[in-house]
């Protein structure tokens, strides 16, 4: 397994806000890299057949026949990989099927240099070695790429965005002054979750559970908010999550915005 993202790998929006487009996990990196690589041998095979009838016709010779199949080789294995990436701006038949595109280190937009790169390399991590050396670089590296990505700073992003849950719930009123000035930096997923589940299930508790609750939750999540209002503990938690839901969506759109510059489509949000 890949090792996991810490903040020097997020991309930063013009607002310094990180940008929620993830890179494609390591076993999708590879369903991806499999389908592409199946499509590099079909082409060969195809290549195979039509050799073989060529032969009999007798429009190839032994000395064509050599020079036409390092050719097809070629062909299969760096040209349509390359061109595919260069066309598509980063996509393939096995990244459209995961959903990601390679993208650069500052998710911008590949070009030829890149692809060229990838796909040099590509034929001794992918074709030569039938992926095992892909396979090992990219288990140890935190974006899941492979040695061919290392070299040209790319990587393969998620493209399909998730659908944002309803801004709910709603800032109180009595946090308004608050809002504008609170800084709600990032906390952890498991802690934000829990004030999550806290909040839905918040009015189904025992009142005195559900203050003692609160008051623990904040006490957990008070690290990552400046400054903590005063305010009641389940008012206070309402609060951070409105902001952060709120980031949330401004980093989506965000990323909503650059996937249609690259694609020239709209992802829903």
């Amino acid at each position: 397994m890949s090792a996991p993202l810490d903040s020097s790998d997020e991309v930063l929006s013009g607002e310094a806000v990180a940008i929620d487009v993830q890179p494609i996990g390591f076993l999708l990196r590879a369903l991806g890299a499999f389908i592409d690589m199946l499509l590099g041998f079909a082409v060969l095979i195809a290549w195979i057949f039509l050799r073989l009838w060529l032969l009999s016709i007798g429009i190839l010779d032994e000395s064509t026949d050599r020079i036409a199949s390092v050719l097809a080789t070629v062909f299969a294995f760096l040209v349509l990989p390359v061109t595919v990436e260069v066309v598509t701006r980063g996509r393939s038949l096995g990244k459209l099927a995961v959903g990601g595109r390679i993208v650069r280190i500052d998710g911008g937009a590949i070009g030829f240099r890149h692809a060229f790169i990838r796909g040099i390399l590509g034929v001794l991590e992918i074709y030569m070695t039938f992926g095992g050396l892909a396979v090992l670089v990219g288990a140890f590296t935190p974006r899941s790429q492979r040695l061919g990505d290392l070299v040209a700073g790319a990587y393969s992003q998620r493209v399909r965005t998730p659908r944002l849950v309803p801004l709910q719930p709603v800032l109180p009123p009595v946090l308004a002054g608050w809002a504008q000035v609170a800084d709600v930096v990032r906390m952890p997923d498991r802690l934000a979750r829990r004030i999550s589940q806290f909040l839905q299930t918040a009015p189904n508790m025992v009142p005195a559970a559900r203050v003692r609750v609160a008051q623990n939750l904040l006490a957990e999540a008070t690290p990552f908010v400046s400054p903590v209002p005063a305010a009641p503990a389940e008012l206070v938690l309402v609060g951070i999550t409105v902001l952060r839901r709120e980031r949330e969506r401004r980093a989506l759109e965000n990323a909503n915005a650059r996937t249609e510059k690259l694609t020239g489509r709209r992802v829903a949000l």
